[in-house]
């Protein structure tokens, strides 16, 4: 069948929105009919990539209707609302892909193992979570990354706990889904960082009790007046090298013992190529370091995220800021990658 999608099809060229051909699901595929998807920053780092292999189809969290299953899958079944992720439902030990789904684009294979920048998508089944029909089609799209990464790196990675000290740097869709999460679990002080007042204005609005101008004054000087001496957990929501070297030196310091250790810096945002950091920080001061890649349990964690939303603890619907159709999705990446976005964009598609 034919489908209408983004399609990276040169580097440094805005993405054509074209047909595409989609064959019939494998036994271990599900076609899913998408009503929305997110906008992410990993897909403009992924465009930006001359290592981007293409064409290849972008996108990595969207809610749709089930039209069809393969053989060998029994989790869903036609007419299911589902989540359309990048994290499996089910765990898989170390960094796994799928083959290519089997798109086509003018009878050239396209690369992306899971795409939601499109009216339909032919997935691998893992990435396929069923949801309860009384769920918002639109907002509910953002589940599939942005709320699972940052709220995954705080409930899962970092295990913050009431009374927790937390900075977030970056306040974005990943980066305001940590702060809703450490809200939930009663951190405090709980403190946004970005470079933008209208940002910090928002993180506010979701939960942050103290807010630093990375601009105007130093955060980690700033952090460590608001909190005596550190955060207990520090999370780069950015991934650039300046956020992700400032956020182990926010954290506080531990010394000699056996249970005497410092805070935990949690890097969430894709890094760059290379950063420095001090080793003292480790040996002397016993703090910890760590990587949160999509954290989350889905097939348990989704339903506890769409739960809240209902009880209005975490708000999808401010997280979701602005909407852009298919044929906008280029005005979107602009909107974002100019940090013109609070919180999260979708695409609708009905």
């Amino acid at each position: 069948m034919r489908s209408k999608a983004a399609i990276h099809v040169e580097h440094g060229k805005p993405l054509a929105v074209d047909e595409i051909e989609l064959p019939d699901p494998r036994a271990d595929q599900v076609h899913v009919k998408l009503h929305s998807s997110g906008v992410c920053h990993s897909q403009l780092h992924q465009m930006h990539n001359p290592q981007t292999p293409t064409p290849s189809l972008l996108g990595h969290e969207g809610t749709g209707t089930v039209i069809s299953v393969g053989a060998d899958v029994s989790h869903v079944k036609e007419g299911d609302l589902a989540i359309v992720t990048w994290v499996p439902k089910d765990p898989i030990q170390g960094r796994w892909t799928p083959e290519l789904s089997g798109a086509t684009y003018r009878e050239e294979p396209l690369n992306g193992a899971t795409y939601t920048w499109g009216e339909d998508a032919l997935v691998w089944g893992g990435y396929v979570v069923p949801i309860d029909d009384d769920n918002p089609k639109d907002i509910s799209s953002i589940v599939g990354c942005a709320v699972l990464t940052g709220a995954g790196a705080v409930l899962n990675t970092a295990r913050v706990r009431p009374g927790d000290s937390v900075a977030i740097y970056g306040i974005g869709g990943v980066g305001t889904s940590a702060l809703i999460m450490a809200s939930i679990l009663e951190a405090y002080p709980l403190i946004a960082v970005d470079i933008e007042d209208s940002k910090l204005e928002y993180a506010k609005e979701m939960g942050a009790t103290h807010t630093v101008n990375a601009m105007e004054t130093d955060p980690i000087e700033a952090i460590h007046e608001i909190t005596g001496g550190g955060t207990d957990y520090a999370f780069d929501a950015i991934g650039l090298q300046i956020t992700s070297e400032q956020i182990l030196p926010t954290v506080r310091g531990g010394g000699p013992g056996a249970d005497n250790h410092g805070g935990m810096a949690v890097l969430i945002g894709m890094p760059a190529p290379q950063m420095t950091v001090d080793p003292g920080q480790f040996m002397y001061h016993q703090k910890q370091y760590r990587g949160s890649l999509g954290a989350t349990y889905p097939k348990k964690d989704f339903d506890q995220f769409l739960r809240w939303h209902h009880e209005g603890k975490f708000p999808l619907d401010k997280l979701v800021t602005r909407r852009y159709t298919l044929d906008q999705i280029n005005e979107a990446c602009d909107d974002l990658q100019n940090g013109e976005i609070l919180g999260r964009a979708i695409m609708v598609y009905d």
